[in-house]
């Protein structure tokens, strides 16, 4: 799942313009968030690894009164961030900072986002990341708000064969299963107030999404100096993601914190 910067300077293709959200993530989940996050009326929005913050944007549309921080380290995804919130007319009250989100002090926050980012929040490496993840999102939430934790987990044992395919080093303690990656939600001091999981749909149009700009541009430059490290990345992505379709999971939790 993780992104890979391309070079766009010189005529290569062009970057993830297909995709509304960085993860998979429908129009209907989102909107279905959007309205129960929005409930609380949260003053104060902290998304972290926010890439160009499109949720934390439409929180911001469904509450006025709210103000937005996202924190990301990809300076072409914030910039994308701050041309949206320009269009949306929310620039005056949405933020995006280019900067580490370990031991952050921008909170604590009504709601905090967290999707598909855990490990931008402790130096910990995955996969022995996760409870201090959590202890820093119980930290950086304000008693009575709202934690959305996009996590991935195994749907499924992988076997070694599908493990094999995936990114290089890949080990079934890679990631929990759903109910064990619920218990370390609880564990670090959180009420799971909704659990829901992507589905192959949603999979599917992230991951065709995230590959079809370079895939086109391909088909029609094959002679660029570009084409062969493109057409390496490309393949290279779609086996691993073809050998975790079905298998790897994302969850999306909405954790109520525990006073």
């Amino acid at each position: 799942m993780s992104d890979t910067a391309h070079d766009t300077t010189n005529g290569g293709p062009p970057r993830l313009t297909r995709l509304t959200f960085h993860g998979p993530l429908s129009e209907a989940r989102a909107d279905a968030l959007v309205r129960r996050l929005a409930l609380a009326k949260p003053a104060s929005v902290l998304d972290l690894g926010c890439g160009w913050g499109e949720l934390m944007l439409r929180i911001l549309a469904a509450v006025p009164a709210a103000t937005g921080t996202g924190i990301d380290l990809a300076a072409e995804d914030l910039d994308r961030g701050r041309r949206n919130a320009e269009a949306l007319g929310l620039a005056d009250r949405a933020m995006f900072v280019q900067e580490s989100a370990v031991g952050t002090s921008r909170g604590p926050a009504d709601l905090v986002l967290c999707v598909g980012s855990s490990h931008v929040l402790t130096a910990t490496e995955p996969p022995g990341h996760l409870p201090d993840a959590l202890r820093e999102l119980r930290r950086l939430i304000r008693d009575g708000g709202r934690v959305l934790l996009g996590e991935g987990f195994w749907q499924r044992t992988p076997t070694p064969a599908e493990l094999s395919g995936m990114w290089p080093g890949a080990a079934a303690s890679d990631q929990v299963d759903l109910a064990s990656l619920v218990d370390l939600a609880v564990a670090a001091g959180f009420r799971p107030e909704w659990t829901e999981t992507a589905s192959l749909d949603e999979w599917e149009e992230f991951e065709s999404g995230y590959q079809a700009d370079a895939e086109v541009w391909l088909a029609d430059h094959g002679d660029h100096p570009l084409a062969a490290a493109t057409r390496e990345r490309l393949d290279r992505h779609r086996a691993q993601w073809l050998s975790y379709r079905g298998v790897l999971g994302l969850a999306y939790l909405t954790l109520v914190p525990v006073r």
